[in-house]
């Protein structure tokens, strides 16, 4: 009896997520659902000389580990640490440009220390990273969350202001053809506060060429493009409600489409009219997909394989893990493969929810990745939050496997130092909430073994220790190296080591938008 109400509840919430999302869908559009969960984990990598790899499961961060403090020493595969920046913390995510690195600001947690507002990191040497300056305008000190990035073209960088999970009104641009010393474009809307512009925003991103700046707020889903042509005089070209709820996105290398996360899945926009700027565009919508492995689908990847177009999409909850979709027909795409860790996979969510017991409410789901390049990808390295840094060897979209991780060590009982870390305010809930629905979807198949789930954390629901960290920022390439950052452990350079990886020459880093 208590399994078939623990079905239906899990059956009732995951269709009260769907039917909700399909009702603010278009009738015009193409909606699709799709039940397949994977459950097949990507090859381990096979870790060379230096490492210290993982004591369990692929991903893992046992509770033994953390308990007798082993996770402290973190873990290693085929890649180290060159240098690194921690100060009060990595914010929620950091991007780079050149020779700099930029970190993010959690509101109002950055405030607390002698140089508020987004970090400028000079990284010319990967081991002595130097601060050379910190950015305050309204948008950089009351929080970034997942806005800030850089464009490349352009050589730009944005953000707007985001507090709590959704922000609106403030929004700065920089010139960082210098990149240690970035300078304010647009003295005037958006950076004075008697000059707001009205947006909502939680996730932001540029089109490929730099003109548009886009911003999605979560609830609702409620997306704006800002024309930043000339970035000292941004301005709104168009706004649209997409759905009750939204989150990060990518957008195809012409500008013409945009690949919108939503709640429980993907929609696709042809925002081809905002980008010929069209004086009064219509954003029509081609697709919607929705999915029951994995949810809060965080941000898409548009690559192509031989001139073929196909999209690296991640779930930050719900053990969904990465699908990669086949894109030819977008009105009918098809996934073609799923990238996971053992620790995801249905069969281990009792070990998954031991572990991750008193670790706040993520557990091991990837949040943001990039591809070394966006035609014939190579690798494809991700956050994977409390599993660190993971890359893949992507040359095959047939056959993907890991070739090295880098989880950094845990920075356990330091919560009160990192006032930049989301994870560190997080923790005082211990509760790993968002994996509730893949552990209910296994206890109904009969696969959680109560021996195991029920370990020495179990009790641990409140003021987590931070015995493992929180990677979220897109890890980025620079030649053999990954420039990121976590949340605990803040800036980080990486070194790809034993030959698991060679810089192809064309080597152009990115993370869709």
């Amino acid at each position: 009896m208590v399994i078939g109400r623990l079905h239906k509840a899990v059956a009732l919430i995951s269709g009260v997520v769907i039917a909700l999302a399909v009702a603010a869908v278009p009738a015009s559009a193409q909606t699709y659902t799709l039940l397949d969960v994977g459950n097949v984990a990507v090859p381990r990598a096979e870790c060379g000389p230096g490492s210290l790899p993982e004591t369990g499961l692929q991903g893992d961060v046992p509770a033994e580990d953390r308990n007798n403090l082993r996770s402290t020493q973190g873990y290693r595969c085929n890649m180290s640490l060159l240098g690194g920046l921690q100060d009060r913390g990595g914010g929620i995510l950091s991007v780079t440009y050149d020779h700099c690195s930029y970190t993010s600001t959690f509101f109002p947690g950055n405030l607390l220390g002698p140089s508020p507002g987004v970090q400028v990191l000079y990284v010319s040497d990967p081991s002595r990273p130097v601060m050379t300056t910190s950015l305050n305008e309204p948008a950089m000190l009351a929080g970034t969350w997942e806005s800030l990035k850089v464009n490349k073209k352009r050589a730009l960088l944005a953000a707007t202001a985001v507090p709590v999970s959704t922000g609106t009104g403030y929004f700065s641009i920089y010139d960082i053809s210098d990149c240690a010393h970035p300078r304010l474009l647009n003295r005037g809307a958006g950076t004075d506060l008697t000059m707001p512009l009205w947006f909502l925003s939680h996730e932001g991103g540029f089109s490929p060429d730099g003109n548009t700046y886009w911003t999605s707020g979560t609830s609702p889903g409620f997306v704006s493009a800002i024309d930043v042509t000339d970035p000292a005089n941004p301005r709104i070209i168009w706004q649209g409600l997409h759905g009750l709820s939204g989150h990060g996105f990518g957008i195809s290398p012409d500008g013409n489409r945009m690949y919108l996360s939503n709640m429980a899945g993907m929609t696709i926009l042809d925002i081809s009219a905002v980008q010929r700027r069209d004086p009064y565009p219509a954003v029509p919508q081609i697709a919607t997909y929705f999915w029951t492995d994995g949810h809060f689908n965080q941000h898409s990847i548009p690559v192509t394989y031989d001139r073929r177009p196909y999209l690296f999409t991640l779930d930050e909850a719900g053990s969904g893990g990465v699908k990669v979709f086949d894109i030819s027909d977008e009105a009918n795409a098809q996934v073609v493969q799923k990238i996971k860790l053992e620790i995801n996979l249905d069969d281990n969510m009792d070990q998954n929810v031991r572990s991750a017991s008193g670790g706040s409410v993520f557990a091991y789901d990837p949040h943001y990745c990039a591809v070394d390049r966006p035609a014939n990808p190579t690798a494809l390295a991700c956050s994977w939050i409390s599993s660190g840094i993971r890359v893949f060897d992507v040359r095959n979209v047939n056959d993907i496997r890991e070739i090295a991780y880098y989880n950094p060590p845990a920075q356990t009982h330091k919560n009160l130092l990192l006032t930049n870390s989301a994870h560190a305010l997080s923790s005082i809930i211990g509760v790993p909430l968002f994996d509730f629905v893949p552990l209910a979807r296994s206890m109904f198949e009969g696969k959680v073994d109560p021996s195991i789930a029920i370990g020495p954390r179990i009790g641990q629901i409140a003021f987590g220790d931070l015995s493992s960290d929180w990677c979220l920022s897109p890890p980025e390439f620079h030649g053999n190296q990954i420039w990121t950052s976590c949340m605990d452990n803040g800036f980080m350079a990486l070194q790809l080591d034993n030959g698991v990886y060679q810089a192809p020459a064309d080597q152009d880093s990115t993370i869709g938008s």
